[in-house]
């Protein structure tokens, strides 16, 4: 038997939530010790292959999602068919204010006002703010009035620490309630920024990356605010703009502040980008020494940095969970001090998986219980 009790989140948002000893939908019921219990907050692209990460993750559990502007069924339909990705093999389906996903039930909102998503509700964890809209640390504190212990900004923050997996997840304290996962380039550049760097030294560099298209372009042309190339049509243009990926390395990589800068070229593809950094180093190396050192740091950050010394294109890298793949076959270099370095990523894919590794890194690092419990 189980005791309902009703949660008026918000004027157009009335959801039940049933809590019985050992039923389904109790958090403490349905997280077996050691998981990180999640909330998705925006289930754009982001939000919704972050779930689908989640739901690979043996220690990740998701339990509700709030998005103010579709409901559970169309959530499911979203979520099931994916023009990129292809459709979900799993089970999914919508049941009133609920998910059923390969028989996990998750719990849907519609909260306009992120204060009264009722995260505690459900023992929340960490809230994965994938919104786009709260990216700042008071803002995206609203989570914690809802009960949400912690939050992860899905992009970059202007104040909130970039926690980058593979690179300075060691930074992560207990006392950070509100942290950014970064951007997709951010984490592809930085783990390559970093090996170089410490074995070679980057004396200036400049970075590109040829970006795929995202869902904040514009279909046809049309007027934008700040740089009128971006309202130009995603479907017909190669668009310069900007990156903020090479100053948030320097952010994480002091000695290299002043000395990397970067742009960004947008392409009408709709997922995969590349990035590429031409640097002087303070070292002189081949580039068959570069490229050996890079495989050999691969192996020890394992699911962030690959190597593929194969002659692929981009749609070769859709699917791929690493934040980085190196491109040996595409990289060059002018001399012993003058190099160009590609790297591949799947900026929707690589990125969903990083934030899901960085919640159960994060929960675990904040309990010491949970140290020996949850996998890196």
């Amino acid at each position: 038997k189980a005791t309902v009790s009703v949660l008026n989140c918000c004027a157009s948002c009335i959801h039940i939530v049933t809590h019985a000893c050992g039923g389904v939908l109790s958090a403490e019921a349905v997280t077996r010790r050691g998981m990180v219990l999640i909330g998705i907050n925006g289930f754009g692209r982001i939000g919704r292959l972050s779930l689908r990460a989640a739901l690979a993750h043996p220690d990740v559990d998701v339990a509700a999602i709030n998005d103010p502007f579709i409901d559970a069924a169309h959530m499911a339909y979203l979520f099931k068919h994916d023009t990129v990705h292809g459709e979900y093999q799993g089970n999914v389906r919508a049941e009133g204010p609920r998910l059923h996903v390969d028989g996990k039930i998750i719990n849907v909102y519609s909260c306009k006002d992120p204060t009264t998503i009722p995260w505690g509700a459900l023992n929340i964890d960490i809230v994965i703010e994938a919104s786009g809209v709260y990216t700042t640390i008071d803002r995206a504190e609203a989570h914690l009035v809802g009960g949400a212990k912690r939050i992860i900004i899905s992009a970059p923050s202007a104040d909130a620490p970039a926690i980058i997996m593979g690179v300075n997840e060691d930074k992560f304290r207990p006392e950070h309630t509100v942290i950014s996962n970064g951007s997709c380039t951010t984490n592809c550049l930085a783990p390559l920024v970093k090996i170089v760097h410490e074995k070679y030294g980057i004396v200036e560099g400049v970075v590109t990356t040829v970006h795929a298209a995202t869902g904040a372009q514009k279909v046809v042309d049309a007027p934008t605010a700040k740089d009128w190339r971006d309202g130009r049509s995603v479907f017909n243009n190669i668009i310069p703009g900007a990156t903020g990926a090479a100053k948030a390395v320097t952010k994480m990589i002091p000695d290299l502040q002043g000395k990397l800068t970067g742009m960004a070229y947008r392409v009408p593809s709709p997922d995969v980008s590349v990035v590429d950094i031409v640097c002087r180093l303070e070292t002189e190396a081949t580039k068959e020494e570069i490229d050996e050192h890079i495989y050999a740091e691969s192996k020890k950050l394992p699911g962030i940095l690959a190597v593929c010394d194969e002659p692929c294109v981009s749609s070769d890298f859709r699917g791929n969970s690493h934040s980085c793949v190196y491109d040996p076959v595409a990289s060059l270099s002018l001399n012993s001090r003058f190099v160009k370095l590609v790297a591949w990523y799947d900026n929707e894919w690589g990125y969903s998986h990083r934030l899901i590794d960085l919640a159960a890194y994060v929960h675990k690092k904040s309990d010491p219980h949970l140290q020996k419990l949850l996998t890196y």
